[in-house]
């Protein structure tokens, strides 16, 4: 069976490389380099920044004095230089304001408060659907791609080592983001494509 290049789930468009690819984040390699590296912050969705803010007195305390500053000064939110709306970096650095350190390696500090209990907002949904971005088209359609990172190439291939999809590794924010419903097809699709593949 030839894989379409897109497949459409109700009002999602979906890339087929999400559907066929592997990844598993590999934090013993990686360590959190995300958080401090990019030419921007992490993309916002339009309703994020007061989700933000008004959690903010629950996550705080996780910040580093630097990134508490920057939200001082600066807001929850930047626009970069494509008008989108990301979060903010610290200044003449490309670590986010939102970054904690701990060891040699760094988390963001918004789960870090979700996982202690003290947060119901787990981080901006463009972090927790990595390596896929998702777009809204001039047609109201929404396009999911797959984007590889030069940071995040062992994440690729432990997940290729460990047989882990994106689409098995994503099970959680892809639900919170599009519903049950797509995810059981997008699941299913997967499988049968991936089957396919190997036969």
């Amino acid at each position: 069976m030839k894989v379409p290049s897109i497949v459409q789930i109700g009002d999602i468009l979906v890339s087929s490389e999400i559907l066929t690819q592997y990844f598993c984040c590999d934090y013993d390699v990686c360590r959190g380099a995300c958080c401090i590296i990019g030419d921007s912050g992490a993309p916002l969705r339009d309703d994020e920044p007061e989700i933000l803010e008004r959690n903010y007195p629950r996550y705080e305390a996780w910040m580093s004095v630097e990134g508490r500053q920057k939200v001082a000064e600066s807001g929850f939110f930047e626009i970069d230089a494509d008008g989108d709306l990301v979060t903010p970096l610290l200044h003449g650095s490309e670590e986010c304001a939102y970054t904690r350190f701990e060891g040699e390696g760094c988390f963001c500090a918004i789960e870090r408060a979700y996982c202690a209990g003290r947060c119901p907002f787990v981080k901006p949904i463009s972090c927790r659907l990595y390596p896929i971005r998702a777009s809204v088209l001039r047609n109201g359609l929404t396009a999911l791609n797959l984007h590889r990172w030069e940071i995040c190439k062992c994440a690729f291939e432990k997940g290729r080592k460990e047989g882990v999809s994106v689409v098995e590794f994503l099970r959680k924010p892809l639900i919170d983001a599009y519903g049950e419903t797509f995810y059981s097809e997008l699941s299913a699709v997967s499988r049968i494509i991936c089957a396919d593949s190997r036969s």
